[in-house]
């Protein structure tokens, strides 16, 4: 294979060939050239995937590791495959540290629970976890005399001592956990080596006593349940489990649905429960091969490594032998299954033969390429350094691609299985605990531990929040209908709060859109006047063609200062035309710009609806308002912040913040941050709120009194930096923009939209969906923690999905009632939706904010733009 060749397959130019592009599985015609010598060596291989990590010795995969023969028999598979915490050899001493989440909820509150709204059961997705009440974990240390290196080793020399210590316990080399006590402190016991008939003197010491509450018992509650899962024949694939005997096939789209669950167990306010959802794995039903394939038919010339490259490098792969999951770096098309490695005991050995011997596998296509797969920072952190390679024949592409996402029919076919409506989850949840309860082996299992699960989904109390009034100019109020949160039906004809005239604007176009652009002139014209909007005939552009460069050098031709907004139509939502026109009217020349794709336009009878729309998000653009709430605090600003990676620069982040500037929280003040890995994030929120505070005291003559910061975009495990790093910068970076004297009133709250928690009103024998307004604050939250539950949006296919609020910060003095309510109201002011939302509107603006600065602009954007909204 030649220099470009493999450059191709890497996606980086390196040289030049003649040679053309091969398939798959094609022979060279000739022998590869040597690369030059200026190229960089390839990187050393590691041979398949191993048998390694968690997976070999929690019993996940049984086939040996290249360097270790099979079937020695000198190892007890059976004790072995008992359960493990930890993932370094034994031998190596380490300190212990167990992740917990921060205890973050303010001093000041006794009691977060809200009284107003009326009461409403509903049914969670959560199961109690019943033990006795001295119920106690215990924790021993183990030490090996002589000193023995192999964890596999240590485990086998201790599992011969069955008679003192059980059959229940979990042990991963170094760390013992028992549920009962031993009868002494410190029990000395003797062990014979098999492989010399050495005496190994093993010293087990209690030094722990854990109540059920503890760090480490969560660990080992979550350690059992992994095993309970496999047990019932559940298969884990990445963090979560399936089941493959229940996949469903959807042949016109060759995917496979794979039904499974999520799972977790955790302290909650008064007990410890076990949070169970469902979860799908969705992959392709062919093979990656197979794809390869396809998409080889597909090409054009030399453009084959390329095109894989371009769709395939990125993507996430399950190999069905072990049922691990793997991304795919990079192609070499330079080696085959013929491709011979080491094993550890030095015996060389091909792919092919791996396969055979360890999975009874035949490869049927020699002459494929392989895929290979970079070790990741945890990987190389344990020492395994080198990529790993794997056969395109045995690989299956996971999750849908974005044409597959784009595709209608696609995703009709996928929702109709994954889309699970609360009846069918409660009853699909209810299966589950009971196949877990009358499995023998779960039951001799969970009794060893004095563990056991309810036998049925917990009830919740919970509590529906009064409705809100939507307004309009002159305090015409809306009709909002609760059970599906939506006012759209009313909202032509209506009186926008602050109408902005839109007197000059251009609008370009190429000739085959001539048709779309002129009706939708003509429907902005019409729905304008009855929403308080007056709009003009615009300035038009035509275009002959649609290169991206014609689209900017209208728009560098036809936008002047006096032009309030640049509306283009796009033939196609190509990503690169659609990057430039908004880095050209954001950052070159900002103007507030409209992109409306073809597509959009197409069908007419849906037009006069599609342009009523287009005129809301022209209005705020222009810096008006649509609706709004009755808001009684007084001087309170709001804040959204969410952060988005940068797509163009690899450890950068892009954070949106949006501040409110007017009483009634409909205008913003928007700016962007970027932070790398090892930056604090004040560097750039000192600016940020500094020019929100002058601008809000430029609108209001004073400052606000309380500041309440909604902070989306906290994955698991972050909170605790949140707490410790972010808090204290935020807090310092009000004071530092206000002035020496100014100290405001201030609340954090963390907001959270990925979690596993679903709550199911009864409605009569059978379960729906809560309606919007719903709150949960009590049973199934944090102790820890100030947080509450909100369901604000409505669905009308499968279950909703509530949303978690964490007030980590409060010095507002605001009731839990009063903080909740007003949570609930901020999800009714996002005016790109005719509806509540998920989350308060400033988070989904910061949202909008930075996915745009991070996928298409990559600068900040001009500061004339950033007391409008723009960027919706």
């Amino acid at each position: 294979m030649s220099g470009r060749g493999r450059a191709r397959a890497r996606g980086r130019a390196r040289g030049a060939s003649e040679d053309q592009a091969r398939r798959p599985g094609e022979q060279q015609s000739a022998p590869p050239r040597e690369p030059p010598s200026a190229a960089p060596a390839p990187a050393p291989a590691a041979g398949p995937p191993a048998a390694s990590g968690r997976a070999s010795y929690r019993g996940g995969a049984r086939e040996p590791r290249p360097g270790i023969a099979s079937g020695s028999g000198d190892v007890p598979a059976d004790e072995l495959s008992k359960m493990s915490i930890g993932t370094r050899d034994a031998g190596q001493r380490r300190d212990r540290s167990y992740y917990t989440d921060p205890e973050c909820k303010p001093a000041w509150v006794t009691d977060k629970r809200g009284t107003s709204g009326s009461q409403l059961p509903v049914v969670t997705n959560y199961f109690k976890l019943e033990m006795a009440p001295d119920w106690h974990l215990y924790q021993y240390h183990v030490d090996f005399n002589p000193p023995i290196d192999s964890r596999k080793m240590r485990m086998a020399l201790l599992m011969s001592h069955e008679n003192l210590l059980g059959r229940t316990k979990a042990f991963d080399g170094m760390i013992l956990y028992l549920p009962k006590r031993l009868q002494e402190k410190v029990t000395e016991v003797y062990s014979q080596r098999k492989t010399d008939d050495a005496q190994i003197r093993i010293t087990i010491t209690l030094t722990n006593e854990l109540p059920p509450s503890s760090p480490q018992v969560m660990q080992v509650y979550n350690i059992i349940f992994r095993r309970v899962l496999a047990m019932i024949e559940m298969k884990q694939i990445g963090r979560n489990y399936f089941n493959p005997a229940l996949s469903v096939n959807i042949p016109q789209h060759k995917l496979t649905v794979m039904p499974g669950f999520v799972t977790a167990i955790a302290k909650y306010e008064s007990d410890t429960l076990l949070c169970a959802d469902i979860s799908h794995k969705i992959m392709r039903s062919d093979t990656l091969l197979d794809l390869m394939y396809d998409l080889y038919g597909q090409s054009r010339g030399d453009t084959f490594y390329d095109d894989c490259v371009r769709k395939f490098v990125g993507s996430i792969v399950l190999t069905r032998y072990n049922n691990k999951t793997y991304r795919i770096d990079d192609f070499d098309w330079d080696k085959r299954p013929d491709y011979s490695f080491q094993l550890r005991n030095d015996v060389s050995i091909t792919l092919a033969e791996y396969y055979r011997k360890n999975y009874n596998i035949e490869i049927k296509d020699m002459n494929q390429p392989l895929v290979v797969s970079r070790p990741k920072k945890k990987d190389i952190r344990m020492g395994r350094t080198q990529p790993i390679y794997l056969l395109p024949e045995l690989c299956t592409v996971t999750g849908l691609s974005d044409e597959a996402r784009a595709d209608f029919s696609v995703m009709k076919d996928v929702g109709a299985h994954t889309r699970v409506a609360p009846e069918g989850r409660n009853r699909t949840l209810q299966d589950f605990i009971n196949q877990i309860n009358s499995n023998e082996k779960v039951k001799a299992e969970m009794s060893g531990w004095g563990l056991a699960f309810s036998q049925r989904l917990m009830n919740v109390s919970s509590r529906i929040a009064p409705q809100e009034k939507i307004y309009q100019k002159g305090g015409a109020e809306l009709m909002y209908r609760a059970e599906d949160a939506d006012w759209s039906r009313d909202m032509r004809g209506k009186q926008l709060i602050t109408p902005v005239n839109l007197e000059n604007w251009v609008i370009v176009f190429t000739r085959r859109n001539s048709a779309q652009a002129q009706d939708l002139v003509q429907n902005l014209s019409r729905v304008g006047p009855p929403m308080g909007m007056r709009i003009n005939s615009p300035t038009i552009c035509e275009l002959q063609d649609d290169r991206n460069d014609s689209y900017i050098t209208a728009l560098k031709q036809y936008v002047t200062e006096k032009t309030q907004l640049a509306l283009t139509i796009l033939p196609t939502n190509r990503k690169d035309r659609y990057d430039a026109i908004k880095k050209f009217c954001c950052v070159d020349h900002p103007v507030p710009s409209q992109c409306v794709v073809q597509r959009t336009l197409s069908k007419k009878q849906m037009l006069m609806s599609v342009a009523t729309k287009i005129a809301i998000q022209l209005n705020c653009k222009l810096g008006g308002e649509v609706w709004c709430l009755d808001i009684p605090l007084k001087n309170l600003m709001v804040v959204g912040v969410d952060t988005y990676h940068d797509s163009a620069k690899k450890g950068r982040s892009v954070g949106g913040v949006i501040c409110s500037l007017n009483q009634k929280l409909t205008r913003y003040y928007s700016r962007t941050t970027f932070q790398h890995t090892a930056e604090e994030l004040i560097n750039g929120l000192v600016i940020t709120l500094r020019g929100a505070l002058e601008k809000y005291h430029e609108v209001n003559g004073v400052l606000p009194e309380r500041i309440i910061v909604f902070r989306d975009g906290v994955g698991d495990g972050q909170l605790g930096a949140v707490y410790e790093h972010e808090v204290p910068q935020l807090n310092e970076c009000f004071k530092r923009s206000g002035g020496q004297d100014y100290n405001p009133k201030v609340a954090i709250v963390v907001v959270k939209k990925r979690i596993n928690t679903r709550f199911f009103a009864k409605a009569g024998p059978s379960m729906t969906n809560p309606p919007p307004g719903t709150i949960v604050d009590t049973v199934v939250t944090r102790p820890i923690w100030y947080d509450f539950f909100l369901v604000s949006q409505s669905v009308k296919q499968g279950t909703v999905t509530p949303t978690h609020y964490n007030v980590i910060w409060d010095t507002t003095g605001l009731k839990p009632d009063h903080m909740q309510r007003l949570s609930y109201k901020m999800t009714h002011l996002y005016y790109n939706w005719p509806g509540t939302i998920r989350v308060p509107a400033p988070c989904q603006y910061a949202h909008k904010l930075a996915f745009l600065v991070g996928q298409s602009i990559h600068k900040d954007p001009s500061m004339v733009l950033s007391d409008r909204l723009y960027f919706l």
